[in-house]
């Protein structure tokens, strides 16, 4: 028998998103197929499919030992979430071939499909992520061994979000905070730089824009400038220490103060761009959020002001949005010294609606709130899936746990 060659492995998922992308959560079928494109009769021992999901932490530093010593340290740690094995050819695998003593032969003239799947366990999985010296994976690998043969290997990532929903009351809750400076120089003092920030809740999704209340007063005899960013924390764990990056995500500026002047921001706009979703639950890699608002002075420490947020997938719901609304304008207003005065609400004994009437209004927004709220998770899902493909972001990197300083020292599948 002329044998013959084995063209082209694929591994190919049977869901994938709106951006073509395979994307799943904790608990959910995981479903494909391996396709092996042969030119003629190939004999094969064993087609393995492996699924992993593997969070690796590596970084190294440099160490004195002496006055001409220096060694490197290296900083690695692993934490898997998903093993996963199943073999689809083999002694009780025999599709659409012949299995003659252990040998399975693929006839020629075609492309062979064989499917596996499989469940993602149901715990908390870290959210597939990317970073400097850190990484959460997911993959499916193939393995076709034939006899005499090296093996083809191929393997298909595919992304896990570990859903968190901001429609909860800890991440629906305001976060304000207010400080106040004074500037010395010598033995003279100028007057105090005030600041004070509100925002309407802690929990965002990507596409979201956070309003901020802000108010700044210049008591000082410096001209400040107020401003706002929103930073990205990564903090990687490995052998008892930790290393810490700190991205600039999206920021804003105010107009200038001069001394006696006061600013205020009534819901200033702060984009947020396709970010990665905060990881909170992973023991080795953690990823936050913060928003800081700040006073830049020249020639001395700015005057900050640091809000924690958290970056969720599951958007806000209609209802919550509106009550979240409604809640941080009163509380805002409240917040600003405006005085209040609502007005008396108005009698509704005479009013009679009939109950097929409330039935219809109830279901017709109950439906519209459903379709709203599938559009956006639909959309968010799309959002945060750029966020893997951007290039590599500028970081600042901080030591938490600093060393002491002594002084003076195939494409077709793809389409699919």
């Amino acid at each position: 028998m002329v044998l013959g060659k084995v063209r082209a492995v694929a591994v190919c998922f049977d869901t994938l998103n709106e951006s073509n992308r395979p994307v799943f959560s904790g608990g959910e079928l995981v479903s494909g197929r391996v396709l092996v494109e042969v030119t003629g009769d190939v004999r094969v021992r064993s087609l393995d499919v492996t699924a992993r999901g593997v969070a690796k932490v590596r970084w190294t530093e440099s160490r004195n030992a002496g006055a001409n010593t220096a060694y490197t340290q290296n900083y690695n740690e692993e934490v898997e979430y998903l093993h996963h094995r199943d073999t689809l050819i083999g002694e009780e695998r025999d599709d659409d071939a012949a299995n003659r003593g252990g040998v399975t032969v693929l006839r020629g003239g075609g492309v062979h499909e064989f499917a596996f799947s499989f469940h993602l366990p149901q715990m908390a999985l870290a959210t597939s992520f990317e970073g400097k010296h850190g990484s959460v994976r997911y993959w499916v690998k193939a393995e076709l061994q034939r006899p005499w043969m090296l093996p083809v290997k191929v393997k298909k990532e595919f992304v896990v979000f570990e859903h968190i929903d901001i429609n909860t009351p800890l991440l629906l809750a305001p976060q304000a905070g207010s400080k106040e400076k004074t500037l010395c120089c010598w033995f003279c003092a100028s007057g105090p730089i005030s600041l004070s920030v509100k925002v309407a809740r802690k929990g965002y999704t990507p596409g979201d824009s956070i309003q901020i209340f802000a108010e700044v007063e210049n008591c000082s005899t410096r001209v400040v400038v107020p401003k706002a960013a929103l930073y990205q924390t990564q903090t990687f764990f490995a052998k008892g220490k930790g290393k810490e990056i700190q991205q600039l995500v999206s920021d804003l500026q105010g107009e200038a103060l001069t001394q006696g002047k006061s600013q205020s921001w009534e819901g200033r706009m702060l984009k947020i761009p396709p970010v990665s979703p905060s990881i909170l639950d992973c023991p080795i890699i953690r990823v936050e959020y913060a928003l800081v608002v700040y006073v830049d002075i020249p020639g001395g420490l700015n005057l900050s002001l640091s809000l924690p947020l958290v970056i969720g997938t599951i958007p806000l719901h209609t209802a919550a949005s509106r009550t979240s609304s409604i809640s941080s304008h009163g509380s805002a207003s409240s917040w600003m010294g405006v005085a209040e005065h609502p007005e008396t609400p108005p009698s509704y004994g005479e009013l009679a609606i009939p109950e097929s009437h409330r039935r219809h209004f109830l279901h017709a927004v109950h439906q519209q709130e459903q379709e709203q709220e599938q559009h956006a998770s639909a959309a968010l899902l799309t959002y945060i899936a750029e966020f893997r493909y951007l290039p590599p972001p500028l970081y600042a990197e901080v030591d938490p746990y600093p060393a002491p300083v002594e002084p003076g020292s195939l494409d077709t599948c793809l389409s699919r």
